[in-house]
């Protein structure tokens, strides 16, 4: 769904992108305006190739909001597609183009102010869409609106690197006349050089980047720092992790102070702990939040506390259940883990077999959607196939990563799941293909169909986490909201951020 009919000021050239057949073979999207209007953007096959020597060329027109250079744009297009077996330089290179950058034609900045992206909208996602494409050159059609060129091709706030601009006349002939003058001077950008660094790297690799930053103390046993040092044990970090927890195992501090459904997440990293030590005392501890979901006289709650009706709370109370059962050998946290998403299923999963967030409004947000892709995910690992019920929660979770994977685009899964043209989500990414990963490997999801899915996202996800820890686009903190609009308007994190972090390490620490 579109939040909008499109902006009035391009109505005919997008009635004639939609309704027509693509030049190029590969149509995407840069993202979307403020009024809801798509940006769109189309590629060659070869754009894919990030490792291949073809020159990346982006061709931008429509800054303004005029269709004038957008036509132009769509006639550089054509003629770059004729022209393959005509001109030998031609096939040097690989094009992509966004022909209507601006379709509501507001003022542009660059580089942007404000929170990504609910301020400065479009300016945010062609500034971070351009960069983690990575051209080698633009070019843009048209008026330069914002001095994007200037701003891409200098040091300021950059996210991957810098990418040389120019701006060309409104016809095929200026592509030709350019690729003709530049066809053996263009070489690749800084920013394509480190895309491809990080490209490169192997979840080991990265997964050790990463701990440098992340997962190097527990001030609360919440799980955004647990899942950081749940992944730094997966790397053989043992007595560091022990020496970091310490201080809850003996007392010194209550790991159940003033708890949340985010407490009891967090106290995976004991049950974790347990696993590779055996110490009681890290058993008791998984047993002490895990018996948050029993009355004093030890009968079944109705579900775990805290959840606040969020999909969240998928993550936040099954797996401890279950890892409560798995090392204490009582069916009794089995059952209440299969009890605890039931209340939470029948609250907040729609008919598509998406999650809406919480009861208060269909929106299915990208991490209300991770969250209960990875709590299952991690349930399922510790609930023995003999369990009576384990069947009918394998075929729940297959169900979500049915409905999931048809939502894909560009290796990542949308702040919104299925809003065409909402930001891209690292946190969400990273817990959808860490459940898919986990799927394939225990024989849960056909290799077949879910591997592709699990490759693309871990490539994204690379591109957008850099050696020291900065990560692109995690959605801040989000309680339940009440429109569609409001998580949009959630800000888009660029730095470093604890909750990405953990996340990408724990999706490397399952990859590698």
């Amino acid at each position: 769904m579109i939040l909008r009919m499109m902006s009035v000021a391009a109505p005919v050239f997008w009635a004639l992108w939609l309704s027509g057949v693509t030049i190029q073979g590969i149509e995407s999207d840069v993202g979307m305006t403020g009024s809801g209007a798509p940006i769109l953007c189309e590629f060659d096959a070869a754009w894919l190739d990030w490792m291949g020597d073809r020159k990346r060329l982006l061709v931008l027109g429509g800054m303004d909001g005029s269709t004038e250079s957008a036509y132009a744009v769509r006639r550089m297009q054509e003629w770059f597609v004729e022209s393959r077996e005509a001109l030998p330089f031609r096939r040097q290179f690989s094009l992509a183009t966004v022909p209507l950058a601006n379709p509501d034609g507001v003022r542009l900045q660059f580089p942007p102010s404000g929170e990504a992206y609910r301020q400065m909208t479009e300016s945010h996602y062609l500034w971070r869409w351009i960069q983690l494409q990575a051209p080698d050159y633009l070019l843009i059609v048209g008026p330069d609106s914002g001095s994007l060129a200037a701003a891409l091709d200098s040091d300021a706030a950059q996210i991957t690197g810098r990418i040389p601009s120019e701006r060309i006349g409104e016809s095929e002939e200026a592509l030709r006349q350019f690729l003709e003058r530049r066809a053996g001077s263009i070489e690749f950008s800084p920013a394509r050089r480190e895309v491809r660094q990080r490209l490169a790297r192997t979840p080991q690799q990265v997964a050790e980047q990463l701990a440098q930053v992340y997962g190097r103390q527990l001030p609360e046993v919440v799980y955004i720092p647990a899942v950081a040092l749940m992944a730094r044990l997966r790397l053989g970090a043992v007595e560091d992790v022990e020496r970091i927890v310490e201080p809850f195992v003996s007392g010194g501090k209550d790991s159940l102070h003033q708890p949340t459904g985010s407490h009891l997440s967090g106290h995976l990293i004991f049950a974790w702990l347990y696993e590779r030590t055996k110490r009681p005392e890290y058993l008791d501890l998984v047993k002490k939040a895990a018996s948050l979901g029993f009355t004093e006289t030890g009968e079944m709650r109705e579900c775990m506390p805290f959840h606040n009706e969020m999909s969240d709370a998928v993550f936040m109370g099954c797996p401890i259940l279950a890892a409560a059962g798995r090392h204490s050998g009582e069916q009794k946290y089995f059952e209440m883990a299969m009890r605890h998403f039931a209340f939470i299923q029948k609250l907040n999963q729609r008919s598509d077999g998406l999650y809406r967030h919480s009861p208060l409004d269909e929106t299915a947000w990208g991490r209300g959607n991770g969250f209960p892709a990875l709590g299952l995910a991690l349930t399922l690992s510790d609930m023995p196939p003999s369990y009576p019920g384990r069947s009918k929660l394998l075929q729940e979770f297959r169900k979500h990563m049915v409905a999931l994977a048809k939502y894909q685009t560009g290796g990542m899964w949308r702040q919104v799941v299925d809003q065409h043209g909402a930001w891209r989500e690292l946190s969400a990414t990273c817990m959808i293909a860490f459940a898919m990963q986990r799927g394939i490997r225990r024989g849960w999801l056909p290799r077949r169909s879910f591997q592709p899915l699990v490759d693309q996202a871990w490539e994204a996800v690379k591109i957008r986490t850099s050696a020291d820890g900065k990560l692109v686009d995690v959605c801040a903190s989000t309680g339940k909201q009440r429109s569609l609009r409001d998580y949009l308007d959630r800000p888009a994190v660029f730095g470093e951020d604890p909750r990405g972090g953990a996340m990408v390490m724990l999706l490397a620490t399952e990859l590698k």
